[in-house]
């Protein structure tokens, strides 16, 4: 798969490098990232980093806006671009699930520089003058289908499946990417969709004639829950005040987990990513105001037991930063453990098998190996 003429539209932040600036990181002269449509929180995110990124170091950061799972990370595989800010499909590429259980791709060694924590969270997005009051109202209604990303795809059924629906359930309306299914959405054809709470769509839709309202996935319902995460297992519930309709007062019972994550494949240069790493904190104050999500990429909001391993460099630096400590040491081992198990067994079948045998021997090896 190529760059396409979707890159086009990528964002060229360049700038000259100027007295007093931050130096103690050292980074390449150019780099690039992949992310989500322009538009979204994710775009959004990637062009503040990108920019303090910039100005801090006199580094040209390209930001390069896709629209699908497999388009955000085959750049980063092939060495085309440095890093890929992904959500989700994070999980998914790690595993060799979903879109990557493809017969061409299966599980990707990805893995983490840094994540963020932040105090919006994912849910379904609900017109303001709906009838939804429940996951389980949401039957007969219907929803956005992002035909280019499973993973997008799957949250919705993990959100029905809070519910005890699946997609069979609900009204299916096949949209192009996530920015269409906001479209969709902002135009009334779609009853809900599934979104993080502070992309800039969902201000339009809060102050759009119809407004907008947040499903709520309230945490004492434990067997929700746990349908829920047999869907989605990086989710956990969150309470959230960041997002229209939103605040301190007025929070919202949702799901969360690190969004965005920056990664790189394994293979990645460690010295690059320990000094990216770095650079992301040096120039936290340049960027974490830009857009509400990026204060979670602060050092004490990281989670170091989440469902990916971070990168070598990533934790030669958070060694240094004083915030790596012997539960995360285990937990990545086991994660790096976990990650040979599914690339033995994924090697272990022949290419023109791996559709059929792939979800069975996966859940065998896994389970062999004590996971």
């Amino acid at each position: 798969m190529s760059l396409r003429t979707s890159f086009t539209a990528a964002l060229l932040l360049a700038s000259t490098a100027f007295p007093g600036m931050a130096q103690e990181a050292e980074l390449p002269s150019t780099m690039s990232m992949t992310t989500y449509d322009v538009g979204s929180a994710g775009y959004a995110q990637a062009v503040a980093m990108g920019k303090a990124i910039s100005d801090g170091y006199g580094v040209s950061l390209r930001v390069l806006p896709a629209t699908s799972d497999v388009a955000r990370l085959l750049p980063a595989k092939q060495g085309r671009v440095d890093f890929a800010l992904l959500g989700s499909e994070a999980y998914n590429a790690f595993e060799g699930t979903e879109a990557f259980a493809a017969p061409e791709l299966g599980p990707q060694n990805i893995e983490l520089l840094i994540g963020a924590n932040s105090n919006n969270c994912f849910t379904l997005a609900l017109q303001g003058d709906s009838d939804i009051e429940s996951a389980a109202d949401l039957k007969g209604k219907r929803l956005g289908w992002v035909v280019s990303s499973p993973a997008l795809q799957n949250n919705v059924a993990a959100f029905l499946a809070f519910g005890g629906l699946t997609w069979d359930d609900v009204e299916r309306v096949d949209v192009a990417s996530f920015g269409a299914s906001w479209e969709a959405f902002l135009n009334g054809q779609v009853d809900a969709i599934t979104t993080l709470s502070t992309t800039t769509f969902a201000t339009q839709a809060a102050a759009s004639p119809t407004g907008l309202k947040w499903l709520e996935l309230p945490a004492e319902d434990k067997q929700g829950w746990a349908r829920l995460q047999k869907e989605k297992p990086q989710f956990s519930p969150r309470v959230a005040s960041e997002g229209p309709n939103m605040s301190e007062d007025n929070t919202v019972e949702c799901a969360g987990f690190p969004f965005p994550v920056l990664t790189a494949y394994s293979d990645k240069d460690a010295d690059t990513v320990y000094n990216m790493t770095k650079a992301l904190q040096e120039q936290f104050d340049a960027y974490s105001g830009v857009e509400a999500g990026l204060v979670g990429f602060a050092a004490e909001r990281q989670n170091f037991e989440w469902v990916l391993p971070y990168h070598q460099g990533a934790v030669k630096y958070w060694k240094e930063a004083g915030v790596w400590d012997d539960a995360a040491e285990a937990h990545n081992e086991k994660l790096l453990k976990r990650q040979q198990v599914l690339n033995d067994a994924w090697a272990a079948i022949p290419e023109g098998e791996r559709e059929a045998k792939w979800a069975d021997a996966r859940a065998a090896a896994l389970a062999d190996a004590g996971f």
